[in-house]
């Protein structure tokens, strides 16, 4: 019995030598969602596009680290149910517990503004996807660049732009309350009144509204020539929902966050035509890096990515995998070469100017015909800046 239990022994000893190498040969990334929650209608976007990305990665024989070798990626998520509090414990337990050697971002602001600090605190680098705040790049961190474009203060000088564009006079701003929509109207507000654009009707609400008729009663009334809704993806719909009810007739309706998902233009179909949206990408364009992702993303879920968190998410991979081509898997060399690097990516080259992507000009799309094209700024249109004309 004896010699039985120490041949089991050796056994084991055995087995866990042989499963530790190939335990060690995987590059474990950790990231939180809001697969559940306010955000939750969201979440798939993003994660179809890390899981498409990881994917693609195995399939090339893994992850290039540092040119010295190749290991496969394993995703590890958690959902953190749209509460920015939750998103600082996972990261938290991703670094210190589970000892991911990569991070990818959460969706949205709050949450990216929340994680900043367990980011500094562990001098773990993460690039941000879905989110952008000029009060965090005013803070300068260290370790959290952003993607996009869409930062706030440019926004504003860009939406004037547009709405000059359209010949639009007059408008009603709609906000909801979350930190990205009030920190874009900070900057909307006083660019409208300097360009001269009058404002009828001025109104916050809360991110959880379930019935817009009160706010769009009086926009009816006000008669703008354009609506801009600072708005996420529910109170998007809502706001195609009531506002095709009451028949709101401005030639110019923006919603900020929303349209750019594929669901959107399915739920909708014609209604949506004319609904101008922020982003900076179509699958129109030349580049042949994106006419291969959407060909992919396509392919695998039976669906458009949503032309905004979709691509901003796959955009953080790309250059994730080309900053752990160059440095490996060590934080200081990493950070560096994030920083100072110029990515290849499916919006064009991406480079850091601190924490924000410095190249991307911001950009809106218009949902013309069931598909979206960028219509601003004009050197970058797939076509031109359109009327809405009722809701078909």
């Amino acid at each position: 019995m004896k010699k039985f239990v120490g041949v089991l022994a050796a056994s084991a000893l055995a087995a866990a030598a042989w499963a530790a190498p190939a335990q060690a040969a995987e590059v474990r990334i950790g990231y939180s969602i809001a697969k559940t929650g306010l955000f939750a209608p969201a979440a798939p976007s993003q994660i179809n596009a890390y899981n498409l990305w990881a994917e693609q990665v195995n399939a090339r024989g893994g992850l290039d680290l540092g040119g010295k070798e190749r290991r496969k990626v394993k995703l590890i998520q958690y959902d953190d149910q749209s509460n920015p509090g939750n998103a600082v414990k996972i990261y938290e337990k991703l670094i210190t517990q589970d000892k991911v050697d990569l991070l990818l971002s959460p969706w949205g602001t709050p949450h990216h503004f929340a994680i900043a600090s367990v980011l500094e605190r562990h001098k773990f680098p993460m690039i941000g996807s879905t989110a952008s705040s000029v009060q965090l790049r005013n803070m300068k961190p260290g370790n959290i660049w952003f993607t996009t474009a869409a930062v706030a203060d440019k926004l504003a000088t860009a939406m004037v732009g547009l709405l000059q564009t359209a010949g639009v006079k007059s408008v009603a701003v709609l906000t909801n309350q979350l930190p990205f929509g009030q920190e874009n109207k900070k900057f909307l507000m006083p660019a409208l009144k300097a360009a001269g654009i009058e404002v009828l009707v001025d109104a916050d609400y809360p991110p959880n509204i379930k019935d817009m008729t009160a706010i769009l009663v009086k926009v009816k009334a006000a008669k703008p020539d354009g609506v801009i809704g600072l708005a996420y993806p529910g109170d998007s719909i809502l706001y195609i929902n009531k506002a095709r009810e009451i028949g709101i007739a401005a030639k110019f309706q923006y919603l900020l966050v929303g349209p750019a998902i594929g669901f959107f233009r399915g739920m909708f179909k014609g209604a949506a035509d004319g609904i101008v949206t922020l982003g900076h990408w179509s699958p129109h364009g030349d580049n042949a890096r994106s006419k291969a992702f959407y060909a992919a993303y396509k392919k695998k879920f039976k669906q458009e990515p949503d032309y905004l968190d979709s691509v901003e998410a796959w955009v953080s991979v790309e250059i994730l995998e080309q900053a752990v081509a160059k440095a490996g898997l060590d934080k200081d060399k990493l950070r560096q070469a994030i920083s100072t690097g110029t990515f290849d990516t499916i919006i064009g080259k991406v480079r850091f100017d601190g924490v924000q992507n410095a190249v991307t000009p911001t950009g809106f799309l218009q949902i013309q015909k069931g598909e979206l094209h960028v219509v601003w700024p004009k050197d970058r249109q797939t076509a031109p800046l359109a009327p809405k004309t009722g809701w078909k």
